[in-house]
């Protein structure tokens, strides 16, 4: 790859223990900020959507909360995963220190400035992040000849334009509707999730499971994979109808099929693995809520925040207290208080997702239990791992 200097710089070699632990691996700050935003933002959206608080920015409240949910926390988390992974899967350091920081620093900054300044001045900002970090990782990948990784920065790319093009869209300047570009921002991260996910969950039961072997069918990995981005891709081109349905239908049974080799019953008494298998059921429950969309049998948004809020959610919660304990020196060995927060994150799903379809006339009190049972989770997080997460490894190792 041609030499780019920021990329340089951003590169550090490998040493030895030094600096703010803060600031060691990319998981640290970009699980912190992401807890944070998450547990803050969805009570102001709520607030702004009850007429408790009048929203003055230049951007609507709806694709605020729906940009800063996709593009703000999910990605924080994605970055963060990934600058850890990258180091782990080539050996070579990932950005630390003062480079770390000022990644950190703008996405902290794109987070705020939304509230205090000018659209444009949020919108440069909010573009940087992800193009450097997908960069930064291409070129750590390409160095240590890890190609079998390489489809995961580039799906940081596609992720990037998909943000590219929804400020573009909010300015102005490309003739899009915005929530096209949120839409296709959730079908790669829904993407990067049924690829992860069938890389780690079977890895973990086997692991923690004694006797467990769960042997990967090919064919039905490759298939479950193409199904779900033709179906993705068909439903964010708005292709007819009855297409995208039987596509995204198709890639719900094949999910279906695909963790049901996980054995996912095995897990029930274990926290750390159940709520990987229980987030991941969410993935055929959102296809098929949006097949069933396409051909306007319900609500777009039922399909939405099955995807964003039961499998991204919880996907989430269960990954970033599993790998920042595992980070951190701990064991993974959850506490109440984090299976509190696996159960809170899935009981915010049913609440957001099929009480709604069940009893309509009460949405305004699933939605606000929901809100309640999420930023709760997401506080529990903030409170119990910003010690961990801030201070240096228990067994004196660097990360």
């Amino acid at each position: 790859m041609t030499s780019i200097p920021i990329l340089k710089i951003l590169e550090p070699g490998a040493s030895a223990p030094r600096g703010a632990a803060f600031l060691r691996l990319g998981f640290r700050p970009f699980y912190l900020g992401a807890a944070v935003l998450a547990a803050l933002a969805v009570p102001v959206w709520m607030m702004v959507f009850l007429g408790q608080w009048v929203w003055a920015p230049a951007l609507s409240p709806m694709l605020w909360h729906a940009h800063e949910m996709l593009l703000g926390f999910a990605s924080a988390v994605i970055i963060g995963f990934l600058m850890t992974a990258v180091k782990a899967w080539t050996g070579l350091a990932t950005p630390r220190g003062l480079p770390l920081g000022a990644l950190a620093l703008l996405w902290l900054s794109a987070r705020i400035v939304v509230l205090t300044a000018p659209y444009l001045v949020y919108a440069v900002l909010d573009t940087l992040l992800l193009p450097i970090v997908a960069l930064v990782l291409i070129r750590l990948l390409l160095r240590a000849g890890n190609t079998r990784n390489l489809p995961l920065a580039g799906l940081l790319l596609l992720l990037s334009a998909a943000n590219a093009a929804f400020h573009l869209s909010v300015l102005g300047l490309l003739d899009l509707a915005p929530t096209r570009a949120l839409h296709a921002a959730l079908a790669v991260i829904v993407m990067v999730e049924c690829v992860m996910a069938g890389r780690v969950i079977p890895g973990f039961s086997m692991s923690a499971i004694p006797g467990l072997r769960i042997t990967a069918l090919l064919w039905l990995e490759r298939s479950a994979l193409a199904l779900t981005g033709l179906g993705l891709l068909l439903w964010v081109f708005a292709a007819p109808g009855w297409i995208a349905s039987l596509t995204l239908g198709l890639a719900a049974a094949a999910h279906v099929w695909r963790q049901l080799r996980w054995k996912p019953l095995l897990t029930k008494q274990r926290p750390i693995l159940w709520i990987l298998h229980l987030s991941y059921a969410w993935i055929p429950v959102g296809l098929g809520l949006l097949a069933l969309a396409q051909i306007n049998l319900l609500a777009l948004s039922a399909g939405l925040h099955a995807l964003a809020v039961g499998t991204t959610g919880g996907l989430i919660i269960g990954m970033i207290t599993r790998t920042a304990r595992g980070h951190t020196g701990r064991t993974l060995q959850v506490s109440p208080a984090e299976v509190l927060a696996y159960v809170l994150v899935s009981v915010a799903a049913l609440l957001r997702v099929l009480l709604p379809l069940l009893w309509p006339n009460l949405l305004l009190v699933w939605l606000t239990g929901a809100a309640l049972a999420w930023s709760v989770a997401f506080a529990i997080y903030v409170f119990t791992y910003a010690p961990w997460l801030t201070q240096t490894r228990l067994d004196g190792k660097d990360g």
